[in-house]
């Protein structure tokens, strides 16, 4: 695995850390109450549009938050899988 110095949420140990913590994640997003949090989380982050004329800040800011927002979904597949 590939370190990346921007992306500090990755696990450094093997494929068997990075499995056991996708897991963590299905388990931990499942039933009706994790489906409304992502939910949540999805509308406000990745689904959310913005003024053109947006500050430079605040949209590196929701890039950010995106990003994680995606991480989170991205390890919930893997751990479903």
């Amino acid at each position: 695995m590939s370190e990346n110095p921007a992306w500090p949420f990755a696990p450094a140990d093997g494929t068997d850390a990075q499995d056991e913590l996708a897991r963590s994640f299905a388990r931990l997003f499942t039933g009706s109450d994790a489906e409304r949090v992502l939910g949540h989380l999805r509308a406000q982050t990745i689904e959310r549009r913005t003024a053109p004329d947006l500050p430079e800040a605040a949209l590196r800011h929701l890039e950010g938050q995106r990003s994680v927002v995606a991480a989170i979904e991205s390890l919930i597949a893997r751990g479903r899988r």
